[in-house]
C-alpha cells in the first residue's frame, strides 16, 4: 500500500516549521543526486551544498541555520538526519503480520501464544515459552524452553532464541542471530578443558535492535544483559555475563570479551574489540579498530588503531615499535648525561 502525505501533513504530525508550500505531496525520501519532485531530501552538511543547488527535489529538510539554504518548500528542525528518519518510517511503515500459527509450525505443551501473533512456517516454539501481542515469528525461527518475548517484537526468519531467555518490547532480531548459546566457559584440568555449564540467561530491553549473524551468549551464572534502546549491527559477539548500557550502539564486527560492562550512551566503530572484565563509562566512543585494553572512567572518544601505509614502511615502523622500550632507556640515559653537562657548565 502506498504511503503520501502533503508536507503540511507531515509538519501536523512530525512538528518542525515549514517554509513554501504545504500542499506539496510527498511519496518517498531520497537522495540530494537522485531525489524527484514527489520525493523529500535533507541537507545536514555543506560539502552536501553543490547537490542541494541542483537537487530535483520537491522538498528538502534543513537545519536551522541553513534556513535560507534553497527557496524549495522545506521543513525546518534541529536535527535534520533524525527528522530525516522519522518521515522515512512514515512513508515506509511496517506492515503488520497477519496474526495466526502456519501449520507446519511446531508449538510444544504450555506454550502460551497471544492470538494476535503471527507464528510463520517451521517455527519451533518450546515448552512454556510465552509470546506476547503482536510478535512476528519467521520461518524457521526456533524459540527455546521458556522462552518470554514481548509485545510488538519482530524475528526475521532463522533466528535463534535459547532456552529461558527473555526479550523485551518491540525488539527487532535479525535472521541468523543467535541468543542465548553457551558462553565460552572453560576450566583448564590436566591438559585438558573442563566445559563449565552456563546457567545463566540472556536479557534484553525494550526497543533493542539486534543485527543479522550477531551472537548474544548467555551468562555463566549471571545474565547477560542489554539494556534498552541498545542498537546492535550484524556479525558482533557478546560474550557471556556482559552488560551493555541503554542507548548504546555498536557497529558491525565489534567483539566484546565476558564480564565487561558497558555505560549507557556508549558507541564502538566497526571491528573494535573490548576486552573481559573491564568497565566502559557512560558517553564514551570508542573508534573503528580500537582494541580496548583497559577500563575507561571518564566519558569521551578513544582511539588505537595503528594508521595504514604502505606494507615496506609499517614493517619498518613496527620493528621501531619493538624497541619503544630500549630506546626510552636510552633517551633517558641521554637526558641525564645533559643534565650533568650544563651543571658543568654552569
Amino acid at each position: 500500500m502506498e504511503h503520501t502525505f502533503t508536507l503540511g501533513e507531515i509538519v501536523a504530525r512530525l512538528g518542525g516549521e515549514l517554509l513554501g508550500d504545504a500542499h506539496t505531496r510527498i511519496e518517498q525520501v531520497a537522495a540530494l543526486e537522485t531525489a524527484q519532485a514527489r520525493n523529500i531530501s535533507f541537507f545536514a552538511t555543506t560539502r552536501l551544498k553543490k547537490h542541494l543547488d541542483t537537487t530535483l527535489a520537491g522538498a528538502v529538510i534543513l537545519h536551522q541555520k541553513n534556513r535560507e539554504a534553497t527557496q524549495k518548500p522545506r521543513i525546518i528542525s534541529s536535527n535534520p538526519s533524525a527528522y530525516f528518519a522519522r518521515v522515512t518510517a512514515l512513508l515506509n511503515p511496517v506492515e503488520a503480520a497477519i496474526p495466526g500459527i502456519h501449520p507446519s509450525a511446531v508449538v510444544e505443551e504450555d506454550a502460551v501464544i497471544a492470538d494476535s501473533a503471527s507464528i510463520g512456517p517451521f517455527v519451533h516454539i518450546g515448552r512454556g515459552a510465552h509470546i506476547g501481542e503482536r510478535v512476528f515469528v519467521g520461518a524457521g525461527c526456533d524459540i527455546g524452553d521458556k522462552v518470554e518475548i514481548g509485545d510488538d517484537t519482530r524475528l526475521y526468519p532463522r533466528v535463534v532464541v535459547y532456552f529461558r531467555c527473555l526479550l523485551g518490547k518491540r525488539v527487532i532480531v535479525h535472521s541468523g542471530a543467535v541468543i542465548g548459546a553457551d558462553g565460552f566457559g572453560l576450566a583448564h584440568e590436566e591438559g585438558r578443558w573442563l566445559k563449565i555449564p552456563q546457567i545463566g540467561r540472556v536479557v534484553i530491553g525494550d526497543d533493542v535492535e539486534i543485527g543479522a549473524n550477531t551472537t548474544i551468549d548467555r551468562g555463566a551464572l549471571e545474565d547477560t544483559v542489554i539494556e534498552e534502546g541498545v542498537k546492535l549491527d550484524n556479525l558482533i559477539q557478546v560474550a557471556h555475563n556482559v552488560r551493555i548500557g541503554a542507548h548504546s550502539a555498536m557497529a558491525g564486527c565489534v567483539g566484546i570479551a565476558g564480564s565487561a560492562r558497558i555505560g549507557r550512551n556508549c558507541t564502538v566503530g566497526g571491528a573494535g574489540m573490548i576486552l573481559g572484565h573491564l568497565e566502559i563509562a557512560d558517553n564514551v566512543s570508542v573508534s573503528s579498530g580500537t582494541l580496548i585494553t583497559k577500563s575507561i572512567s571518564k566519558p569521551g572518544a578513544y582511539t588505537s588503531a595503528m594508521p595504514f601505509s604502505p606494507h615496506e614502511q609499517w614493517l619498518r615502523n613496527a620493528a621501531h615499535l619493538r624497541h619503544l622500550d630500549s630506546m626510552a632507556d636510552r633517551i633517558r640515559q641521554l637526558e641525564q648525561k645533559i643534565t650533568e653537562l650544563e651543571r658543568k657548565k654552569s
